[in-house]
């Protein structure tokens, strides 16, 4: 299975609700909390990020899926457990 990455803030409805779902198909993830951070670590998250501000920010292996929105398209189309096994880039 490709790590996954995801990172979040504190009180934040879509990040509760990634997290919900790799909890439902028991994925593992590491979660990186963006709450308080410095701007400089919020910058660098949004430039890796393809200049998105917004969390979460959600990494399967070295593809950036996006958002909340983006990992439940994924889930909905049948592309989400590909790319967990890593059969296959977006």
């Amino acid at each position: 299975m490709q790590p996954v990455v995801i990172y979040t803030a504190e009180l934040c409805g879509f990040c509760n609700a990634a997290r919900r779902l790799l909890t439902q198909k028991g994925v593992p993830y590491e979660d990186i909390d963006m709450t308080g951070r410095p701007y400089e670590e919020r910058a660098a998250l949004a430039k890796k990020a393809g200049g998105r501000t917004s969390v979460p920010q959600i990494w399967i292996g070295a593809t950036h899926v996006g958002g909340c929105d983006d990992l439940y398209d994924l889930e909905r189309a049948g592309q989400l457990d590909g790319l967990l096994k890593g059969e296959h880039a977006r």
